[in-house]
């Protein structure tokens, strides 16, 4: 696996090397020390795997320069690695397409296990931020309590702790494959395309899946699933072994 390092902090951009490097022998790791540096690595090596990004650097804001990469490298997942952990930016990264959001005050297990389910196909989102009771007003409305209410609910309603699976949700088999999609970020236009059907088919889907897991948008959606999705359990959703 190759992994791009984006962080203008000497220090921490060493560190994180060297943590990553531990995934395995078989880990390079490059480091970018600006956005200039980053775009000049990628025009220069296409064989990428991942990109982790932080989102303070002195060149450039991290959020344009994710909205770039993603634009510029539809395939090439970008991870956020931030000194922030504020829901606000949690959301705005997962919006503007990164597959995971670390806070640098994370472990060094819960980078690997971050990074292990962005390299699987998942999205991560950090459980701490999610557990925030502050009311993160979007442009389009959303909020983060609202998503949490479908986790903390369903998780009252039958006594336990941990967070409701996508099994429970009682999806079809062509929802559960339209959420699939959506997930990846994709529009109805290339899930209507990629399952055969009409985008008002598509719609309808999308409709349903938002009304199971109680929430109002696809940003919700994916932040919700991703807390489904992490292991855990009644303290901290941290992983059992």
């Amino acid at each position: 696996m190759k992994v791009l390092l984006i962080d203008d902090h000497p220090l921490i951009l060493s560190a994180l090397q060297t943590v990553i490097q531990g995934l395995g022998d078989n880990v390079t790791v490059v480091g970018a020390s600006s956005a200039r540096a980053a775009r000049d690595a990628l025009k220069a090596q296409s064989d990428f795997d991942l990109v982790l990004l932080d989102l303070a650097l002195g060149d450039a804001d991290g959020f344009d320069v994710l909205t770039e990469f993603r634009a510029a490298y539809p395939a090439l997942p970008v991870v956020v690695v931030s000194a922030s952990d504020r829901a606000s930016d949690v959301i705005r990264a997962i919006d503007l397409g990164a597959m995971g959001f670390v806070p640098k005050r994370a472990s060094n297990e819960t980078l690997f296990e971050a990074l292990h389910m962005v390299m699987c196909g998942g999205i991560y989102v950090p459980p701490m931020t999610m557990g925030s009771e502050r009311q993160v007003e979007q442009q389009d409305g959303d909020t983060v309590p609202s998503v949490l209410r479908v986790v903390r609910e369903s998780a009252e309603d039958t006594g336990f702790q941990s967070q409701p699976s996508i099994a429970a949700l009682g999806l079809t088999p062509r929802q559960t494959e339209v959420l699939g999609l959506l997930l990846k970020g994709q529009p109805n236009k290339l899930i209507a395309r990629e399952l055969g059907l009409s985008v008002e088919t598509v719609k309808d889907h999308v409709a349903a899946v938002l009304r199971a897991l109680n929430v109002s948008s696809r940003t919700q959606a994916v932040l919700a699933v991703s807390q489904m999705s992490q292991p855990g359990g009644s303290n901290g959703w941290r992983r059992t072994s």
